[in-house]
């Protein structure tokens, strides 16, 4: 019986881990702002393809518009902590000014696959003239 009870305890050790997403590097940020898509500041993310920055709830966010139905927003903190200073954006992709990290506006991905993510907002489109950001 013995034996069992520590083959069980055995099995149970080796099965268990930390669930936590190491590459999350933004923890205990939330967000849940509607914009209106008529104000002058979002005028370049009425047509597809067009991208628009703003303070929205404290933060400073990058709202790209993939087509006519599909939004993507990303913080514009740098993922890794180390830069007080936003992301920029070339049309292609998030740039950290402080070290010149480059990360794929498609994902959020770092290009050179290390590292955190860019931080990605929820964008659903409540209308043809809002959008809810959340986290």
């Amino acid at each position: 019986m013995r034996k069992i009870i520590f083959a069980l305890f055995f099995c149970t050790l080796l099965n268990c881990s930390n669930t936590d997403d190491l590459g999350n590097c933004f923890r205990g940020v939330s967000l849940n702002e509607t914009i209106n898509l008529s104000n002058p500041q979002f005028i370049n993310i009425q047509v597809p393809g067009g991208h628009a920055t703003a303070n929205i709830g404290g933060r400073n966010l990058l709202i790209i518009r993939r087509s006519n139905s599909a939004f993507k927003a990303y913080d514009l903190q740098c993922p890794e902590g180390t830069c007080n200073s936003p992301m920029t954006f070339d049309g292609l992709k998030l740039i950290c000014s402080c070290d010149d990290k480059e990360y794929n506006s498609l994902n959020g991905s770092p290009l050179d696959g290390e590292g955190c993510f860019a931080l990605e907002y929820n964008v659903l489109q409540i209308n043809n003239n809002a959008l809810q950001i959340s986290r």
